[in-house]
């Protein structure tokens, strides 16, 4: 099953930096019913363009909760990895303090059925997935490694989901749907 637009998300069970300490916290897509999930997979740990996004959605997060919005980056770096790049510090390349966690996909099964795996590099694509309080998928973009999302946008459309009507171009918050 490969996650399409419409559909019910495959499930997933992963390990996270929920708690960064012990590392002991897994999550699966069950843990999000009721809310809205922005589930967003990066290509690897200690990179360049990663931790734009990364900090991008983590300055966002609270108007995202505020949405009913939960948020999930996905690697296929292990939870080990995780958090040596969430504690070190900026200057060494590191993320510092997340109001998220970051899952692992070590197995690489996740990005596979979410159809973002470069199977030959065993990493993902820069691939964004919306997913409904019921776990039905409604918005996914995927992008080349080297072209970072715009937390603006993802925000817009969380919005124009929500409306439930028919959002015609360049809509925003606040404007009538057709």
């Amino acid at each position: 099953m490969v996650a399409k637009v419409g559909q019910k998300a495959p499930d997933f069970t992963m390990s996270t930096t929920e708690n960064i300490e012990t590392l002991d916290h897994v999550v699966t897509l069950e843990d999000y019913k009721e809310k809205w999930l922005i589930l967003f997979f990066y290509p690897l740990d200690f990179t360049f363009v990663c931790p734009t996004e990364i900090r991008g959605f983590n300055s966002r997060i609270d108007e995202l909760k505020s949405l009913g919005a939960e948020v999930l980056g996905v690697s296929t770096d292990s939870v080990y990895s995780h958090r040596a790049w969430i504690k070190a510090s900026k200057s060494e390349g590191g993320l510092g303090e997340l109001n998220y966690p970051l899952a692992s996909d070590i197995t690489k099964q996740v990005a596979q059925d979410y159809g973002v795996l470069i199977e030959e590099k065993g990493i993902s694509l820069r691939g964004l997935f919306i997913i409904d309080p019921e776990g039905i998928v409604r918005y996914q973009v995927v992008s080349d490694l080297n072209i970072g999302r715009s937390v603006d946008e993802i925000i817009r459309v969380l919005h124009a989901l929500q409306t439930g009507g028919l959002c015609p171009i360049d809509w925003q918050v606040g404007e009538k749907t057709l």
